[in-house]
């Protein structure tokens, strides 16, 4: 299904080590419904997931799947994969696009319980292990970004930080170990503001920083 691009801000999964694969699990008259969220780009990487989480999960009853993709969710799909038909795909894809996200693939693995749910059980019940797994943390908004790794002495880091404090970026891992270490992320509305921040500092032997190929 193709969309047009009717609303100005998505939302996706995080796309870094600290979210990689969001996981929720509800269980409903002794059926069991695992839902995996991972954040994907393409088609091809929404197909990658959810064959690899079906191929892991092949002893389940079901793995029904959905994923919506593009800058706007010009592209959605879904999969009620033996499930009653409308009962397990749609709800999955209304519960994402619900939350108006995109580069995004989710996967529910079902494990049949012993009691059937019945057509509107089976749509409640996909739908809220989507919703489920996507309250698990803030979702991130889509932009174009540009990543950076930057690296200074504990001295500077609060200067630096508060330096930047007026610039759309987000940090979404730090490590701290001789020096800071972040992994920094600038929308690129605001990429040449940063640069010319990261120079001026470098020039001054304050830090050093690499820029991370997209």
């Amino acid at each position: 299904m193709k969309m047009d691009c009717e609303k100005p801000v998505f939302y996706s999964v995080g796309r870094s080590e600290s979210d990689p694969v969001r996981r929720a699990e509800i269980k409903i008259k002794r059926s069991v419904f695992v839902c995996r969220l991972s954040y994907v780009d393409t088609i091809d990487g929404a197909k990658q997931f959810i064959s690899k989480i079906t191929k892991e999960y092949k002893t389940a009853t079901h793995n029904c799947w959905a994923y919506v993709v593009g800058d706007c969710g010009q592209i959605s799909h879904c999969s009620d994969a033996g499930e009653p038909p409308g009962t397990a795909g749609k709800p999955m894809l209304n519960a994402l696009l619900s939350h108006n996200m995109s580069c995004v693939s989710a996967v529910v693995t079902r494990y049949f319980g012993g009691v059937k749910l019945g057509v509107r059980g089976l749509i409640d019940a996909y739908a809220l292990a989507v919703g489920e797994a996507i309250a698990q943390a803030p979702l991130v908004r889509l932009v174009k970004t540009q990543s950076f790794q930057i690296c200074l002495d504990y001295s500077l880091n609060d200067s630096f930080l508060n330096r930047i404090s007026a610039l759309k970026t987000t940090i979404p891992g730090t490590d701290y170990k001789e020096k800071v270490t972040h992994e920094l992320v600038v929308e690129l509305s605001d990429l040449s503001a940063l640069e010319s921040i990261l120079i001026q500092y470098q020039r001054q032997g304050l830090l050093d920083y690499i820029k991370i190929p997209a």
